[in-house]
């Protein structure tokens, strides 16, 4: 019987298939970065870009708001059924910031498509700033769709 480490299978497994696995797939210093991207990894960069580009243009009157994004809301036992939360805002009060949390999974399972995703991470994300700020939801986002 032939050795694994013997001249004749190097660099290849047990059903003699080659390497496979996370050594074999695209890297930063390759020609083609990976593509492969989780859920959770896309909404995160669909939630900082709607998020730095609203705080950039409010953060004048915003004052310090930290921003999250959380899996799922906790819902108490007595939550009334058939409504989640998408987001969460909590005011800050002395010297605690303003916190604004957009849930992941209540928006991705709403969601048909990516631009429906990032449709409704901007609706959410607008609607709490717009609250915070005590104006109208248009004002804070050009983008902003009352539908």
């Amino acid at each position: 019987m032939e050795n694994s480490t013997s001249g004749g299978r190097r660099g290849r497994d047990r059903r003699g298939r080659g390497m496979r696995g996370p050594a074999v797939l695209p890297g930063p210093l390759s020609a083609h970065p990976p593509l492969l991207r989780s859920p959770r990894d896309l909404f995160d960069r669909i939630v900082l870009e709607v998020v730095t580009e609203i705080d950039e243009r409010w953060s004048a009157r915003l004052g310090l708001v930290e921003y999250a994004v959380e899996e799922s809301p906790y819902l108490p036992d007595d939550w009334e059924e058939g409504r989640v939360p998408l987001s969460s805002l909590i005011r800050g009060r002395g010297g605690e910031p303003t916190r604004l949390v957009v849930f992941r999974r209540p928006i991705e399972h709403r969601a048909l498509d990516r631009a429906e995703l990032e449709a409704m991470v901007l609706t959410v994300v607008v609607e709490q700033v717009a609250e915070l700020l005590g104006i109208p939801a248009a004002e804070v986002d050009p983008r902003y769709h009352d539908d």
